[in-house]
C-alpha cells in the first residue's frame, strides 16, 4: 500500500557472541526524534506538518554533529 517492506529479523541460533543488528540505526534516530517534545506525542492533525516537524529535528541533529555542540535536551 505504501511501499514498504517489513522484514522480522531473526537471530541464528548457531550463532555465538554479539552481532549487531540492522535495525539498531532505525531505532537510535527514533531516539533522536523522541528529544524533541513536539515530536514525543502525536499531536498534529496533518501528516505534512508532522513531517516538516521530522525534517526540523532531524536539521537539528545534523547541525549540533557538525558544529560540535552538546545536544540540548528539555529532559533535565
Amino acid at each position: 500500500m505504501h511501499g514498504i517492506d517489513v522484514e522480522v529479523v531473526v537471530k541464528d541460533p548457531d550463532a555465538k557472541g554479539f552481532a549487531p543488528n540492522v535495525r539498531w540505526p532505525v531505532e537510535r534516530t527514533f531516539g533522536w526524534l523522541m528529544l524533541n517534545r513536539r515530536l514525543a506525542r502525536d499531536y498534529e492533525a496533518s501528516a505534512e506538518h508532522s513531517e516538516s516537524l521530522i525534517h526540523r529535528a532531524m536539521i537539528g541533529v545534523l547541525s549540533r554533529r557538525l558544529t560540535g555542540e552538546a545536544t540540548p535536551s528539555w529532559r533535565n
